[in-house]
């Protein structure tokens, strides 16, 4: 008799409110949880007035003691000083409301404290807010790591429609890029360097496929136009916890971001610039880059060098360094990389530069 010893486990979100004043029902979901009286907040100064001050008072006036932690960008000593916070204050549960950086400290000291926590975004700059894992900054630039996944996700879209539109652009541009994530990804598995996720890829290529084919109703100033984009971002999210890493949505694309990120931090959001690498990665692999560049076009997304803050140069310097940023993760890249003529030709070639 033939043994069979495979295992794997999933965790997904428990429940997931996405609509027009879902906030209100924070309680509600804390209730049904089941969570002691005494929580700590994760948020900061601008997304506490856009929603944690009422998120606070809701919780209040339902009998929860909340500690508020404005806290700082996502490195893992901010990480450590909330951790040091809740022990203070006797926190037995986290919430965390704000954008990504917030969202990624929560899911690090939720891993640390073993406490659990809710995901309440004020707005969708990536497809993080679903996912167990965290971009935490380093001294080498971003960092992805594996975290825990929020118990519950509270995603009100009068909220985030009030967010920068800029923001809302970049994570439909980071959920646009699953698109070449996933061809790097059956790349790798032809040629024997990683397992596949058929479940995985079905639910990133919906993401992507569906803000593609939504993207002339994503605009500014619109709160259906989170609603229609929220869906897609959550459900990427999802498929990272599928697949147990970030492979479905991260490939050679996020290596020239993450290059961008170390070469140049701060010139652009994550999203925004996965989008232009997914342009030039699209091309690479032979497939419909012009779709891509239309989509993100659609979006009000960036879409070459100039969108995104930088010059002709700094897009090759990136694409020339993009294979040594995860030199575990087998991609169109290859190995060796691009060099900077075939760099310069396919930027060009892409109208990136």
């Amino acid at each position: 008799m033939i043994s069979f010893d495979k295992s794997k486990s999933v965790v997904f979100p428990r429940n997931v409110l996405l609509g027009h004043d879902v906030l209100g029902s924070v309680v509600d979901v804390c209730d049904e949880f089941r969570f002691p009286k005494t929580g700590m907040m994760i948020t900061g100064d601008a997304t506490y007035k856009a929603a944690g001050k009422a998120t606070r008072q809701l919780m209040e006036d339902a009998g929860y003691d909340i500690h508020v932690h404005k806290a700082g960008g996502a490195t893992f000593a901010n990480a450590e000083k909330i951790v040091s916070d809740m022990k203070e204050t006797g926190s037995k549960f986290i919430l965390a409301v704000g954008g990504g950086s917030k969202i990624d400290l929560a899911k690090i000291v939720s891993k640390e404290t073993h406490m659990p926590f809710i995901s309440i975004p004020t707005s969708a700059a990536h497809d993080g807010i679903s996912s167990g894992r965290a971009s935490m900054k380093s001294d080498v630039g971003p960092v992805s790591v594996e975290a825990v996944v929020p118990m519950a996700i509270v995603a009100d879209t009068h909220v985030i429609s009030r967010s920068p539109y800029r923001l809302l652009a970049s994570g439909c541009a980071d959920v646009i890029s699953n698109m070449t994530a996933l061809m790097d990804w059956k790349f790798a598995k032809t040629h024997g360097r990683d397992d596949f996720s058929r479940s995985a890829e079905a639910l990133s290529r919906y993401s992507a496929e569906t803000i593609i084919e939504n993207s002339k109703l994503i605009h500014p100033d619109s709160e259906e136009s989170v609603w229609i984009a929220m869906r897609p971002i959550l459900v990427s999210g999802i498929s990272m916890s599928i697949a147990g890493s970030s492979r479905p949505t991260s490939g050679s694309e996020h290596m020239f971001s993450h290059a961008l990120d170390i070469l140049h931090p701060g010139t652009a959001l994550h999203g925004e610039q996965c989008g232009v690498g997914t342009i030039i990665m699209m091309y690479l692999h032979g497939g419909d880059w012009m779709k891509i560049r239309d989509a993100l076009m659609n979006i009000g997304a960036p879409v070459d060098a100039d969108g995104l803050g930088l010059g002709a140069e700094d897009i090759i310097d990136a694409l020339v360094e993009a294979h040594n940023v995860k030199k575990d993760r087998f991609t169109i890249l290859g190995d060796r990389g691009l060099n900077r003529k075939d760099a310069e030709a396919a930027a060009k070639a892409t109208r990136v530069i």
